[in-house]
């Protein structure tokens, strides 16, 4: 299994769409820093937040998931309270071939202030927009900057194509546009 370079990824994502918008380098100018890198690509976050609430005094039941745990915003810079947690989706999306296996990590700036971003692994032949989701691990209210760098994908290319993909099971979270919440 090899990791794809700057080369690999920008190559996949201008002729077969595996990332798009693409930005095709790090871009700063005081931001948290997006876009392609050495052996990955920076994605963003968009405006779209859903914010964890005990407001109803729901139980959080992955096999009965209450939209109601949360409440919906659209901002550019969202507010996680403290030891809490948000959910978002990336600006970008992503088509993942079927020898790809992504798998994502929170960007230094964000674990640095207490804020962990956690996402499961995007499968071959996967789409969609990536849900986020960010916990803030600390006493204090943490800040979210929208359109702005969240989280390192990194690309592993395998020996082969698998048997069975993610789009060939029809697999639960295939083409999700925004914020998705828990399925069973």
């Amino acid at each position: 299994m090899a990791v794809l370079s700057d080369k690999s990824i920008r190559k996949l994502s201008l002729e077969q769409g595996m990332i798009s918008p693409f930005v095709d380098k790090q871009v700063r100018d005081g931001k948290i820093s997006y876009g392609l890198s050495s052996f990955g690509y920076d994605a963003r976050v968009s405006e779209e937040f859903k914010i964890f609430t005990n407001v109803n005094s729901e139980i959080v039941d992955p096999k009965d998931f209450k939209p109601t745990n949360f409440v919906t915003k659209n901002l550019p810079v969202c507010i996680i309270p403290p030891n809490s947690f948000v959910l978002a989706r990336t600006v970008e999306f992503f088509k993942i071939p079927k020898d790809i296996l992504v798998i994502c990590l929170g960007k230094s700036t964000y674990a640095r202030c207490g804020i962990i971003v956690n996402v499961t692994p995007l499968e071959p032949g996967w789409e969609g927009h990536v849900t986020l989701e960010f916990s803030n691990t600390t006493p204090l209210p943490a800040k979210i900057y929208a359109n702005e760098g969240v989280a390192q994908f990194i690309f592993l290319k395998g020996n082969e194509t698998p048997e069975v993909t993610y789009a060939d099971r029809k697999g639960k979270y295939m083409g999700q546009t925004g914020v998705t919440l828990p399925k069973v």
